[in-house]
C-alpha cells in the first residue's frame, strides 16, 4: 500500500508542477521580438539590365559586322 500512495502523490506533485510550471514560465520569460531585417540595397535587377543592354549592343554590333561583310 505504500507504494501506492508514492505512486500517486507523486503524480499528484507532478500534474501540480507542470501546471505550475506551465502558467509561471510564459509570463517570466520577456522575449524581445528583433526587427525585421533590412530590405537589400541591390536585387540585381539593375545588374541583370545592365548585362542584358551590354548583350544586346555586343549582338547588334556583331550583326552588322556579319551583314556589312558579306555585302562586298
Amino acid at each position: 500500500m505504500t507504494t501506492f500512495r508514492f505512486s500517486f502523490g507523486f503524480g499528484v506533485v507532478a500534474i501540480a508542477l507542470s501546471l505550475i510550471l506551465t502558467l509561471y514560465v510564459p509570463l517570466s520569460v520577456h522575449a524581445q521580438s528583433l526587427p525585421p531585417a533590412p530590405p537589400p540595397s541591390s536585387d540585381g535587377t539593375s545588374i541583370d539590365q545592365g548585362i542584358a543592354y551590354v548583350l544586346m549592343m555586343l549582338a547588334l554590333a556583331l550583326t552588322y559586322l556579319i551583314h556589312s561583310s558579306s555585302t562586298f
